[in-house]
């Protein structure tokens, strides 16, 4: 049984949350501050965190900024449906996934469980994710799709690696124009994201034309795909 600790303060999602949790067979623990939920992790392993941005005494980040000094648990924001500047931020300081309230909680059950399967395949040693044929070693900064190595430029290869870090999610064209920043200073804009992404179907997809991968949400941005 998978446990999970779900920081929430609100009380009318607690409760919603914690009773879909546990008719899915999730061993859940709640947690409505920051101090509770620092003295949650201290003393118990959990498999999954759901994170609340928005807390009594602090923020969900707060918590996020902890637990990656010492762990690589999947963690799950949740956010207000305004927050895109938080969204960001939430990614960009190791969060897994976020979901925007309000929320399905059949959504959110799938994103955990989706979740959770990919983390059960990682090695934090080898650094490796691996969908759709496509596999990336993030140590060594290589990609093979189907075994054959793919040339990627450092946006595509960064491109790639959000994408594919987070599949099933909705990522802004916002998002990922913030994240492909470039180390170097100089700005990727809207156009510049649009060459990218047509430059990585062409190197990874099997009809370009008609991408299966990575997929167009028109009027939000991007996602991932996994088909096998």
């Amino acid at each position: 049984m998978n446990h999970v600790l779900l920081v929430e303060d609100d009380l009318s999602i607690i409760d919603g949350l914690e009773f879909s949790l546990q008719k899915n067979g999730f061993n859940v623990d709640i947690a409505r501050t920051v101090k509770e939920a620092f003295h949650a992790i201290n003393g118990k392993t959990y498999d999954l965190l759901i994170l609340d941005l928005t807390l009594p005494d602090g923020s969900g980040f707060d918590i996020c900024k902890e637990v990656r000094r010492l762990s690589h648990v999947p963690i799950i924001f949740l956010t207000a449906s305004d927050e895109e500047v938080n969204i960001v931020m939430g990614l960009d300081m190791g969060g897994d996934d976020y979901i925007t309230k309000p929320f399905k909680l059949n959504e959110l059950i799938s994103r955990i469980n989706a979740l959770l399967r990919r983390s059960k395949f990682s090695n934090d040693a080898q650094h490796e994710i691996s969908s759709n044929g496509i596999t990336v070693k993030l140590l060594e900064n290589r990609v093979w799709k189907d075994k054959r190595e793919i040339e990627l430029t450092a946006s595509e290869y960064r491109l790639l690696c959000l994408l594919m870090q987070h599949p099933g999610s909705i990522l802004t064209r916002e998002i990922i124009l913030d994240r492909l920043w470039d180390h170097n200073g100089n700005f990727i804009d809207d156009n510049t994201l649009s060459v990218y992404v047509r430059r990585l179907r062409e190197k990874i997809e099997d009809d370009p034309e008609n991408p299966a991968f990575l997929l167009t949400v028109r009027g939000l941005g991007y996602r991932w795909n996994v088909v096998r």
